[in-house]
């Protein structure tokens, strides 16, 4: 009977040891839970950190860029009739190549256009439309989609509620989901061709390696032609009768020296002159679309930020657009 009571005794104390171990081995689980979290957290904190710090690095140097292009500007400015450049001293194109820079492991690059080398859509009629017609054609859009978004633009900004034949006025805009009017007057931003018909985002700001209309048109330009000089290649092309040998030509004639006149392009274009004499323009505006983008160590996708600047007397500038972050460019 004895030995029955010390078998229960010890079975009991047992029981309660494996108990204990268990509640030990739980705490500790949890205890292991608990430090493991804390470590997650903690690496997130760090991570998200260093993600924010780039991100602010990349920020300040694309708006870095912006102001090194107002330098440019400047420097331009007074020595674009120079005879002779030094080496290292050359004065920026305003055609908007890029130019490339290094702070630190850090990189920057900055793009400059001048708003002259566009086409103003402000300024645009039903005679000289073919040429953003042209354009849009050129970037890979159909020709009846081209004839919407052209004719949607005229019927956009004219003062009046009469519908050309591919054009769209109240009616269409009040059918939509979320409706509005069309506004009868000027364009005041490029981002407000995304309220016309016919123009998404795609073809606006562009997509993957494709470029966008915001590249070539312009509504900060205070004339209707188009500054040969600084016009990119595909303006070039959007001209009537102009091929891309010819739009090649008169680029790399203006490497050296810039045109002054509609008979120097006629060397270059042939009988295209004839059609294309009312769209040429020659002077340099003081308007420039600045685009500056901040890039990490090794990184190919930066931080961009875009600025339409103009440049007055007196050493002074105004910004007229500034967006940040704006578009994307490889």
């Amino acid at each position: 009977m004895r030995d029955g009571m010390i078998m229960k005794r010890n079975s009991g104390l047992f029981s309660n040891r494996g108990i204990a171990l268990l509640v030990v081995l739980w705490i500790l689980t949890i205890l292991i839970v608990i430090a493991l979290s804390f470590a997650y957290m903690a690496r997130t904190e760090v991570y998200s950190t260093m993600t924010f710090r780039e991100g602010v690095e990349k920020k300040f140097l694309a708006e870095g860029a912006i102001e090194r292009g107002i330098v440019e500007l400047y420097y331009r400015a007074a020595n674009k009739n120079q005879a002779v450049a030094v080496e290292g001293s050359e004065i920026v194109r305003t055609d908007g190549r890029l130019y490339r820079g290094q702070l630190g492991e850090s990189r920057y690059s900055f793009a400059i256009m001048d708003e002259s080398g566009k086409i103003n859509i402000n300024t645009l009629t039903d005679a000289n439309g073919i040429i953003l017609n042209n354009l849009l054609v050129n970037m890979g859009i159909s020709g009846d989609d081209a004839n919407t978004i052209v004719d949607s633009i005229l019927d956009w900004k004219d003062d009046d509620n009469l519908r050309r034949l591919h054009g769209a006025e109240d009616d269409y805009y009040l059918s939509l989901p979320v409706p509005y009017r069309a506004k009868n007057d000027k364009f005041d931003t490029i981002e407000e061709l995304l309220l016309v018909k016919g123009v998404t985002s795609d073809i606006l700001f562009g997509l993957g390696t494709r470029r966008g209309l915001i590249d070539f048109v312009t509504v900060y330009s205070t004339v209707s032609t188009i500054n040969v000089n600084a016009a990119p290649r595909e303006v070039l092309m959007a001209l009537p009768d102009v091929t891309d040998t010819m739009a090649d030509r008169i680029i790399e004639y203006r490497e050296g020296t810039d045109l002054k006149t509609a008979q120097e392009v006629g060397g270059f274009i042939g009988g295209a002159i004839a059609t294309v004499t009312s769209y040429l323009g020659f002077e340099d505006s003081n308007i420039y679309t600045i685009e500056g983008k901040g890039y990490g160590k090794d990184e190919k996708r930066g931080f961009t930020v875009r600025a339409v600047a103009a440049i007055e007397g007196g050493n002074k500038y105004r910004y007229i657009y500034y967006k940040s972050p704006a578009g994307t460019r490889q």
